[in-house]
């Protein structure tokens, strides 16, 4: 049988060495076993070591019975006394869900890539812009900062396009087209396109992906009684005036032409309302109270009276379907702005406003067309427009058709076919109209404001795209009759 060495069987059971001591081996073992060398002591560092020792014992023991004995009393004073905790502060209460479940929202996350927004623009500010104010009317939650800039942002792109694309369009059909592009009812639609859904009523349990708003029960838009709609009225615009409409008089239809739509009406040549801007809210006054408003005095000692604002959603006033998604389309574009600058706001506006089809020559409404043309004829210098029978057919029969052209010398200015002669000649002086108000300058020529804005343009003479600024063309007018 083979023998085994002891030092490497207990070396086996006994648990390792410190790595520190080298050469250190099994008692039991035939090596001889190196340690190192202890220094010696002298017997006066013994007694210093020993003293020392001593003292810090004695300082710890009593340093404990000073703090048991302070522990003591204090337990004994505070067993009469109840123990007053410091007030923690309060928490601000949501009507809508937080910013943490919005980074957990698959509907929030697929709307922005469906989007294609950029990156810079959290999932937490996406989620604000569906808090309309009427589900939560403080203005750190809601998404009305965010409609006032994207509002006035999607005006200014549409409108610069409109004018440098089309610089004669007379202002009523400028008006027309502006609200087709970024009105109301556009952008209701284009939530409805993005797949963006409605909740039923808001509350901090619902998905942080759906549009949050109290619903307006739906009702008439004229007044009971009579045939003028609502923002119409003399008490609305009365009430416009107050919050910056600018008009001297309140009464029915007074000083409504272009000029004044230009100056004191909004960007759609609407009247100023109640709103200063969509889903805005305006507080009533409580049971009990004078007037729900208050009072500030300014500088110069002039003093305003400013609304309450209201503080919860069962102080708001409800909303339409209609209002909240604008609300929501134009905080999508003002937190876009703000995240990730005017570049990516320019091709918001391009990809989801400018896209849709418009079709401006229906916009036109000319009630006399050949006197328009006369006068337009006139302004210009050109020869007298003259109209001139340009062919027929079946004038015997029950539905003839005459072709009408009308000329100015021997220019052919445009042509139409009418039923009879006259009505030829007015759907001729009609088509005139409309392509002298729908020229457009050459694509090349067209350079937006929008493109060539900014330090690095106004230094280098370009734009971020590389253009050049050149003049636009500024029409003299339309023909007013």
């Amino acid at each position: 049988m083979k023998r085994v060495r002891l030092d490497r069987w207990a070396s086996q059971l006994q648990p390792p060495r410190n790595p520190r001591l080298h050469a250190q081996r099994c008692a039991f073992s035939h090596e001889t076993t190196t340690l190192p060398r202890r220094r010696e002591v002298l017997p006066q560092q013994r007694q210093y070591i020993t003293q020392t020792q001593w003292q810090c014992q004695r300082r710890t023991v009593s340093s404990k019975r000073r703090a048991s004995t302070a522990t003591a009393l204090q337990e004994e004073v505070d067993e009469g006394e109840p123990e007053v905790l410091p007030p923690t502060p309060a928490r601000a209460p949501l009507y809508a869900p937080s910013h943490r479940k919005a980074v957990h929202s698959a509907k929030l996350a697929a709307l922005h890539a469906r989007l294609s927004l950029s990156p810079k623009l959290p999932l937490q500010t996406l989620a604000r812009c569906l808090v309309d104010p009427s589900a939560d009317p403080r203005p750190a939650y809601n998404n009305a900062p965010f409609a006032v800039l994207g509002q006035d942002l999607l005006g200014h792109h549409t409108t610069e396009h409109l004018i440098c694309h089309y610089p004669r369009l007379p202002m009523s059909v400028l008006f027309a087209a502006q609200y087709a592009f970024v009105g109301e009812a556009t952008l209701a639609s284009i939530r409805s396109e993005w797949g963006v859904e409605v909740v039923a009523a808001p509350g901090m349990e619902v998905d942080a992906g759906l549009l949050q708003l109290k619903r307006q029960v739906p009702g008439n838009s004229l007044m009971e009684g009579t045939s003028r709609q609502v923002k119409d009225m003399p008490g609305v615009r009365k009430l416009g005036a107050k919050l910056g409409g600018g008009r001297r008089n309140s009464e029915w239809n007074y000083r409504r032409g272009i000029s004044s739509r230009v100056v004191f009406d909004d960007e759609f040549g609407e009247l100023v309302g109640g709103e200063p801007y969509a889903g805005a809210q305006l507080s009533t006054p409580a049971a009990g109270e004078d007037d729900g408003a208050v009072e500030a005095r300014g500088a110069d000692g002039t003093t305003s009276t400013l609304p309450i604002l209201p503080r919860s959603p069962d102080e708001t006033e409800p909303t339409t379907v209609s209002d909240a998604s604008a609300s929501f389309v134009r905080a999508v574009a003002g937190a876009l702005y703000l995240h990730a600058g005017a570049a990516a706001t320019k091709t918001f506006h391009r990809d989801h406003v400018l896209s849709r089809q418009l079709e401006l020559h229906t916009m036109f409404n000319f009630t006399h067309p050949t006197r328009d043309l006369s006068r337009l004829c006139a302004r210009e210098g050109f020869e007298p427009p003259v109209a001139r029978l340009i062919s027929e057919t079946g004038r015997l029969s029950r539905t003839p058709v005459f072709v009408v052209g009308v000329y100015s010398g021997d220019n052919l200015l445009g042509e139409a076919a009418g039923a009879s002669l006259n009505e030829g000649r007015v759907r001729a002086a009609a088509a005139v109209l409309r392509s002298w108000y729908l020229y457009s300058p050459p694509k090349g020529e067209v350079v937006l404001p929008s493109e060539v804005e900014g330090a690095a343009a106004a230094a280098t003479g370009k734009g971020k795209l590389g253009k050049v600024w050149r003049p636009q063309v500024i029409d003299v007018g339309e023909i007013v009759t």
